[in-house]
């Protein structure tokens, strides 16, 4: 694999299946380019409907020993891949960046996260419970088990390639579950090198399948259909989380489903300015503003919007835009051409209903697709950013004017993924945190991801968890037993 004079040839081009590597069966391939320049990266295998049947008759076969093998044993492979990873952490890096295009620094902070979902449900895997009572009646005993769901498809997302497989493939492994794993088309390369991982660590044949397609329908439909599939689990787009949803029903399949959101920022009138922009910035410009969990919207007390509004553009002002490979830069471009329309739209439409750009609003010219670091503010209504995910380098300022317009105004969106606020009152926080309508909450906070915690959201941002005590559970059926 090279790109403008790099090479990083340990990244497999083809297909993982049955833990070696494979070509399609079609011959198809598909190329994986340079956000930062539009340059070829990589040539990888194209998967389609044979391969996904393949993959699913391999996973169909090992389920039932890889259930049976003893959960300390499953956690231990989880154990060791998790150690091999952060052997591997550079390398793991610099191909996300250049994939994905974000900074090296935040790479590496991915390759962290990441990995720990390894470790977190390596532990989990000998804790998986049951319970046992007498029936109430007095006419015998209730045992309840836990056994793993079956085969499961994973579809991920390009915006986080290694955390978002691994959130996934952690608790199914865990669970006792055969999984086949389809990345994203714009950022496979990430997942390749996990699944040379685990194949290093010596996972057992047909547990662990890695499918990347440029034609996601023509893999994931006929899988959908066979019976031998019994869980999807999906993070994306609601619109596509919907679609999902509804051909998962023909079967019933479990499904999990991590869609989109539209996350309140609020800061309220005793909150710490500086540490308030110190927590936009993070919750706005993390991996450019493509993350799901990414501030879609500030709402500040307007007696205190001025100033922050003030300091949060000038420390964007600051930021260095450029390749992420490039050791000096802050904030890296877009994933593609497409993705930049569509936050260049957002923008326009706001800025065309009356909002006032700060700092930023346009794609620069030249290689790649880059958008400016962007803070709009008087902005009104009806633009579509404020209902919208953005998912790029912009803050949206608006004001409001008191505690309940600003949980009001927080709530007054159709998802309800995370919300974040600031305040120095201790009582405020619980009570606010309490009427925040998501399903996770940033107190004083502007990063709240960890494996320990259950990730997910309500509404339109989908159902399930992920991380956590939980997350184990969404790979796991339930069986009463009575005695």
């Amino acid at each position: 694999m090279t790109s403008t004079g790099r090479t990083t040839e340990s990244v497999p081009t083809q297909l993982w299946m049955g833990g070696e590597l494979a070509p399609a069966a079609s011959g198809r391939t598909f190329d994986v380019l340079d956000p930062s320049n539009g340059q070829l990266l990589a040539t990888i295998s194209d998967a389609g409907a044979e391969d996904g049947l393949r993959a699913l008759e391999m996973a169909a076969d090992a389920q039932d020993e890889w259930a049976m093998t003893p959960p300390r044993v499953r956690g231990e492979i989880l154990r060791a891949a998790y150690e091999l990873i952060h052997l591997r952490a550079d390398e793991f890096a610099k191909v996300m960046t250049l994939e994905m295009g974000k900074t090296l620094t935040e790479s590496h902070g991915e390759v962290n996260y990441g990995a720990e979902f390894l470790r977190w449900f390596a532990e989990e895997a000998v804790r998986i419970g049951g319970r046992y009572s007498a029936a109430p009646a007095g006419n015998g005993q209730i045992l309840v088990t836990k056994s793993p769901v079956g085969p499961v498809l994973a579809v991920t997302p390009w915006n986080f390639p290694l955390a978002m497989g691994t959130r996934k493939i952690a608790p199914a492994l865990a669970a006792g579950c055969t999984i086949i794993v389809k990345p994203a088309e714009d950022t496979p390369l990430t997942m390749q090198l996990l699944g040379k991982v685990f194949a290093d660590v010596g996972l057992p044949a047909g547990v662990l399948s890695i499918l990347p397609t440029s034609t996601a329908p023509t893999l994931t439909a006929p899988l959908m259909a066979d019976p031998r599939l019994r869980k999807i689990t999906f993070t994306g787009s609601t619109a596509v989380g919907k679609l999902l949803v509804r051909n998962a029903a023909d079967n019933l399949l479990r499904t999990s489903m991590e869609l989109g959101g539209n996350a309140p920022f609020v800061v309220f009138d005793d909150a710490d300015i500086d540490a308030a922009v110190d927590g936009a910035m993070a919750a706005k410009l993390r991996n450019g503003g493509q993350a799901c969990t990414a501030a879609n919207r500030l709402h500040v007390d307007n007696s205190v919007i001025e100033e922050f509004t003030d300091k949060l553009t000038s420390r964007i002002a600051a930021l260095r835009m450029g390749p992420g490979i490039d050791p000096d830069t802050d904030i890296g471009p877009l994933i593609n051409d497409r993705q930049r329309s569509v936050v260049a739209d957002l923008v326009d439409d706001a800025v065309a209903k009356g909002a006032r750009v700060r700092i930023g609003g346009s794609a620069p010219a030249g290689p790649g697709s880059f958008f400016t670091p962007t803070v709009l503010d008087n902005i009104t209504s009806d633009a579509r950013l404020l209902q919208e995910e953005i998912f790029g380098p912009v803050a949206a300022v608006i004001g409001f004017d008191g505690e309940e317009d600003g949980i009001a105004a927080a709530n007054d969106t159709e998802f309800g993924l995370a919300s974040y606020f600031y305040t120095r009152d201790i009582v405020r926080a619980t009570r606010v945190a309490s009427r925040l309508k998501s399903g996770m909450v940033g107190v004083n906070r502007g990063v709240i991801s960890d494996a320990a915690a259950p990730f997910g959201g309500i509404k339109q941002s989908g159902y399930g968890r992920e991380g956590g005590t939980e997350g184990i559970d969404e790979y796991l059926d339930t069986k009463y037993i009575a005695l």
